[in-house]
């Protein structure tokens, strides 16, 4: 909890700053977004190494097939919201809409594995 509170602080503080420097120096605003989310990325970066430890290990516990389309999947969206997120903020929302599409078939691709054991086992239940 005190992770996200002081990224949401760090965001809004940083919205702030970016409209008085968007007032003086346009060019630099980018920059500054640019450093606010370096700064997010490293707070982020104990967090996800513990994340990665933990897919691991379930990795390891399941054989890989289970948790392995989980964590594609999430990384996935991960970098489908953030392009998509970047082309809008770049006024491309075509394709920040084509990104998002791209990202759900993808999403699904690396899911079918996972569905197709579950329907394995769904029908063995079954006879």
């Amino acid at each position: 909890m005190d992770l996200i509170t002081r990224a949401a602080a760090l965001c809004v503080a940083g919205a702030l700053i970016i409209l008085i420097i968007k007032q003086g120096s346009p060019a630099t605003a980018p920059l500054t977004a640019a450093g606010i989310i370096i700064t997010i990325a490293l707070f982020l970066m104990p967090s996800i190494g513990e994340l990665l430890g933990f897919f691991e290990m379930m990795e390891d516990k399941s054989g890989g097939n289970l948790i392995r389309p989980l964590y594609k999947t999430l990384g996935i969206a991960l970098v489908t919201r953030i392009g998509g997120d970047l082309c809008r903020d770049a006024g491309e929302s075509a394709l920040a809409s084509a990104l998002d599409a791209a990202g759900s078939v993808c999403a699904l691709l690396v899911a079918l594995p996972l569905l197709t054991d579950v329907m394995n086992i769904l029908l063995a239940l079954m006879e």
